[in-house]
């Protein structure tokens, strides 16, 4: 039987590719052109399941960075059921509803991944001191959220398009043209970020050299020395490479369409989609900001604790002074009166 492109289906029932099986049709025949591996799917499900997990946990514990935990655990879920999607493809690799699961949910979860990347740098620029950046801490979500958000919209758009298209037995492509321009803004929004992240290590280092330690934040210098801190900044460094790499992949993946060569390619994808993202969300679970920026953010609620207790005594002494005067004035009132009506 011979491929059907762009999964179209003839009038004989023959060919339709949903009556095939592997017994009756071959693999090349497939929505993949192989069949999908079922232990390498099975651990990279068993491991996105685990990152979930340690997620979950790590926001319960540390109750930080709920923005950045929000973000991963959407993109862990969108893993997990795309890898679902390709299980159900080892079973049948004939059937659209696997191959179409894991498409759609893969393609845009990293989306989600970027995004909780983009909201931990402005906690960096405060912690290094803001005068070392270019822009302000709080612009750096402002300007990369909204970028992800519609670079999230193209993909889930163009999938939904491609998807609907495949399931009217029509073309897939003009879906599938919007995916890809939807990854091709994400990889310039990861790039652009990257350059940022780059510029505002290099003038913090030249500030280092030209003022010493005056160049940082003071409040923060137990924070940058503490090992927890240091190994975030490479996790977070290695996650964004290893995002950009993927993103890269499937842009040039995608864009030769749903019959192009690399998408028939089973190893290529587990190397550039499948271990990039597994490594980029492991290395954020074993330095979770939450956790890596805990110390600081403890001495910084003590130290306002500390100042708060302190004011408040100082007011409490400027209370009593006010009315022990007001006390004594009362007296001395009352004593002036007593003495005048004597009189």
């Amino acid at each position: 039987m011979e491929a059907i492109k762009y999964f179209r289906r003839d009038d004989d029932d023959d060919n339709d590719r949903s009556l095939c099986t592997l017994q009756t049709c071959r693999i090349e025949d497939s929505y993949y052109n192989y069949r999908p591996s079922l232990a390498a799917n099975g651990v990279l499900l068993a491991l996105f399941s685990f990152s979930l997990c340690c997620f979950l946990v790590q926001v319960t514990l540390s109750r930080r960075f709920i923005g950045f935990t929000i973000a991963m655990v959407s993109g862990c879920i969108l893993e997990v059921l795309g890898y679902i999607g390709r299980i159900m493809s080892y079973h049948n690799p004939f059937s659209e509803n696997g191959f179409l699961m894991q498409i759609c949910c893969l393609t845009i979860a990293p989306a989600f991944l970027a995004a909780g990347i983009y909201l931990t740098l402005s906690r960096i620029v405060v912690t290094f001191g803001p005068d070392n950046s270019r822009i302000k801490p709080l612009s750096y979500p402002r300007i990369f959220i909204p970028c992800d958000v519609f670079s999230l919209v193209l993909q889930a758009l163009g999938g939904g398009m491609a998807s609907t298209a495949s399931h009217q037995n029509k073309s897939p492509d003009t879906g599938d043209h919007i995916m890809v321009a939807g990854l091709a803004f994400q990889v310039l929004t990861l790039l652009v970020f990257m350059l940022l992240c780059a510029d505002f290590a290099i003038r913090t280092l030249r500030r280092m050299n030209a003022m010493g330690d005056a160049a940082l934040d003071p409040t923060h210098a137990k924070l940058r020395g503490s090992f927890k801190f240091r190994a975030f900044l490479l996790a977070l460094a290695l996650a964004t490479i290893c995002i950009f790499i993927r993103s890269v992949f499937r842009v040039v993946e995608l864009g030769e369409g749903w019959e192009g060569s690399l998408i028939k390619d089973q190893k290529l994808f587990i190397a550039l989609e499948g271990a990039m993202v597994i490594l980029a969300v492991l290395v954020l679970n074993a330095f979770h900001p939450g956790l890596c920026f805990r110390e600081g953010y403890i001495k910084k609620v003590k130290a306002a604790k500390a100042d708060t207790e302190v004011k408040g005594k100082k007011s409490d002494r400027a209370f009593w002074k006010r009315h022990n005067r007001a006390a004594v004035g009362e007296e001395k009132t009352r004593h002036e009166v007593t003495e005048s009506e004597l009189n």
